[in-house]
C-alpha cells in the first residue's frame, strides 16, 4: 500500500516531530485503514499484513521501529500476536512490538507479555493514545491499559520479599469485600464494579474504604500490588 504521508512523515499545519516506522497487523482491514488514518503524522507506517505468516514477512522486510500487533491473527500454527513476536523479533532486533486488540482477558495479555511484547492497550483507544503508547514502547517505556496493569504484574509474579496471603489477612474481610477487592485491584471502575456485583456505587465506595482501612493501605494502586503479590487476581 503507498504511504500516506509526505517523505518527512508530516503533513502540512502540523509540528513535525521525530519520524517513527511503523508496521500494522490486524486481519481486518478496515480497521487496519482507519488505524492508519488516525496516527500521528509523524508515524510513517511502512507495511501492513493480515495474518501470521505475513506478519513475520513484513516485520523482517520492513525492519520498523514498532509493530501494532492484534493478538488473535489467522495462519501459522495457531500462535496469533506471540507467534509473530516469537518467529521475527531475532531477525528484526531493533523493532519493538505493542500489542493491539479488541480483548483484554488475562490468557491473551500474559501471552504476548511473556512472547516479548512490551506493552498491550485495548482497540478502544484513540489514535492519540495509540501513537503516543507507540512512542512510549519505542523510548524503551512498557505501556499497558490501566486495568491490564494487574494481569501483567501477576505474569511476572511477585517482587522480591512478598509473601503469600495469609488466611488471617483474608479474613479480616467479608466475602462482599474480598469480591469488591479483587475488581478494584484489577483496574474496574466504581460504575463497572457496582455493575458487576448488582450494588450502587456508593455502597462500592463503602467497601473499597473499608477493605484499605482493615489492609491498612493507603490506595488504589497499593491495593493492586498487594492483590497480586498474593495471586489473589
Amino acid at each position: 500500500m503507498t504511504d500516506q504521508t509526505t517523505p518527512s512523515g508530516t503533513v502540512p499545519g502540523t509540528v513535525p516531530g521525530p519520524e517513527l516506522t511503523v508496521v500494522i497487523v490486524d486481519d481486518h482491514s478496515i480497521f487496519r485503514s482507519g488505524l492508519r488514518s488516525e496516527l500521528d503524522p509523524a508515524l510513517r507506517v511502512v507495511g501492513e499484513a493480515a495474518t501470521v505468516d505475513e506478519a513475520i514477512a513484513v516485520v523482517v522486510a520492513t525492519q520498523p521501529r514498532v509493530v501494532l500487533l492484534d493478538v488473535h491473527l489467522p495462519g501459522g500454527t495457531g500462535g496469533g500476536g506471540a507467534e509473530v513476536i516469537r518467529a521475527a523479533a531475532a531477525r528484526a532486533p531493533a523493532t519493538v512490538f505493542l500489542a493491539l486488540s479488541v480483548s483484554d482477558a488475562a490468557d491473551d495479555v500474559v501471552t504476548v507479555i511473556r512472547a516479548g511484547a512490551r506493552g498491550y492497550i485495548t482497540k478502544s483507544s484513540s489514535g492519540a493514545e495509540v501513537s503516543d503508547a507507540a512512542r512510549r514502547v519505542a523510548g524503551g517505556d512498557a505501556v499497558f491499559s490501566p486495568r491490564l496493569a494487574g494481569f501483567v504484574l501477576d505474569a511476572f509474579g511477585a517482587v522480591s520479599g512478598e509473601t503469600a496471603a495469609t488466611n488471617d489477612e483474608l479474613d479480616r474481610l467479608s466475602a462482599r469485600e474480598q469480591e469488591v477487592m479483587r475488581l478494584i485491584a484489577r483496574g474496574y471502575a466504581y460504575k463497572e464494579v457496582a455493575s458487576a456485583l448488582f450494588i450502587s456505587p456508593k455502597t462500592v465506595e463503602t467497601h473499597v474504604s473499608a477493605v484499605l482501612r482493615k489492609l491498612q493501605l493507603s490506595s488504589r494502586h497499593e491495593l493492586t500490588a498487594w492483590a497480586t503479590a498474593r495471586k489473589l487476581l
